[in-house]
């Protein structure tokens, strides 16, 4: 089953909720993060990014950064000011991005289920991330962002959403990209109503935070292997998370792009992709199904798709497009054994569209690029259930949560 936890949030006054808002802190590099806080002294960029206060060229994993994210978040709490709940609460929190709409629980979720397999991933995490985000959370004795956990739809949930829909909201704006942030805070009477129906769910699955989850069980066995006394240390059995019903989520492809191809010219490409896909002309820039690619190269879109056969029967993770497309296509075709570390391969989230695979292309940016049909919520199911793992950078949810709404003290 799965646990759900009422918790007292940190949270801004609502007139001052959108200033305070950010972007997450791992979509941004440092300048931009720099650029997007210009201005605005309240922006939680400066707790989740505090090394935008700092000498250009600082190194972000420097024990000043960290000591920075401590001065901020403790100026931001008395400046905007940030206040904590009286009470332990649960919160529903709607994002709207044009006619798509998700509602999701904000709730404290346990460490325990996330390790031992209860809450289910399908990413792998990497240490200098994880170290990151641990240190930040000890530092600054809180969870400040959450993670995007998904489940299986529960009708009682669902009821409920929508019943505390029609009431009057804790606060809501629309952020600089335009999606809408509602967040309501639900009456503790409900605490037990909301837990009984998660106590049905058998297994809960992280959408996109997996380092923010890890980070979070690390912080927990590295105080219980210093035994230290920690005041609130029970908190740290515990991280932030909302938590949305599988047939809400919108997840979009994560597009791709090959910046070098070596001495093979688009003739040679088009040659050696003729072993296993057809691949014609085409005025499609997104392919209308699983199994085909559209791709651009030269200052034309092409149709791709993968021959019947060539196909055979597929575990989950080996039906996926991203798989097929690097083990038929760019580890024979172009020699790219590891997009990981294979800095010929970038990744364009889906949110930029077909048209930013274009432009880098014709800007001479890259040779060829590939847009790519989106990975689904079952997808993502199935093989965290199986406990495999998705090649790098098969899914990009969209839209995004937002920092400094609500945060979990430690």
């Amino acid at each position: 089953m799965a646990i759900v936890k009422p918790f007292r949030a940190l949270r801004p006054l609502p007139e001052q909720a959108a200033k305070v808002s950010a972007v997450p802190y791992d979509v941004v590099n440092t300048d931009e993060a720099r650029e997007l806080a210009e201005g605005n002294p309240l922006s939680f960029l400066h707790v989740s990014r505090p090394e935008i206060d700092l000498p250009s060229g600082t190194d972000p994993h420097s024990a000043v950064v960290y000591e920075q994210a401590a001065i901020n978040f403790d100026r931001l709490i008395v400046q905007a000011p940030l206040i904590i709940e009286d009470e332990p609460s649960f919160y529903f929190y709607r994002l709207t991005m044009g006619d798509h709409e998700q509602t999701g629980i904000v709730a404290c979720c346990s460490v325990d289920e996330y390790d031992n397999d209860i809450i289910r991933r399908h990413e792998r995490t990497r240490k200098d991330k994880e170290d990151d985000r641990t240190r930040h959370i000890r530092t600054v004795r809180a969870q400040t962002g959450p993670v995007f956990v998904t489940y299986k739809p529960s009708m009682t949930i669902d009821a409920l959403a929508q019943k505390v829909a029609g009431t009057q909201p804790l606060f809501g704006f629309r952020a600089p990209d335009g999606v809408i942030h509602t967040i309501w805070r639900i009456e503790p009477g409900f605490n037990d109503e909301i837990t009984a129906a998660f106590e049905s769910i058998p297994y809960l699955y992280i959408a996109d935070g997996h380092h923010r989850a890890k980070s979070a069980s690390r912080v927990r066995e590295d105080l219980r292997s210093e035994e230290k006394e920690w005041s609130g240390i029970e908190d740290c059995n515990f991280f932030q998370c909302v938590l949305f019903p599988a047939d809400q989520v919108q997840i979009l492809p994560y597009n791709r792009i090959v910046r070098n191809a070596g001495d093979l010219s688009l003739d040679d490409i088009l040659d050696k992709m003729d072993l296993d896909f057809d691949v014609m002309e085409s005025s499609a820039k997104v392919p209308d199904r699983r199994g085909r690619f559209a791709m651009y190269a030269g200052g034309q879109w092409y149709s791709v798709k993968l021959r019947k056969e060539v196909t055979k029967p597929m575990k989950a993770i080996e039906g996926l497009d991203v798989t097929i497309l690097q083990e038929k296509l760019f580890e024979p075709v172009f020699g790219i054994e590891d997009p990981r570390t294979d800095n010929r391969v970038d990744f364009v989230g889906g949110i930029r569209g077909p048209e930013a695979i274009q432009e880098l292309v014709d800007s001479g940016k890259a040779v060829v690029g590939f847009v790519l049909h989106p990975t689904t919520v079952d997808d993502l199911m199935q093989i965290s259930d199986a406990g495999e793992i998705m090649p790098p950078k098969s899914t990009w949810f969209e839209p995004k949560l937002r920092d400094g709404l609500l945060s979990h003290l430690i």
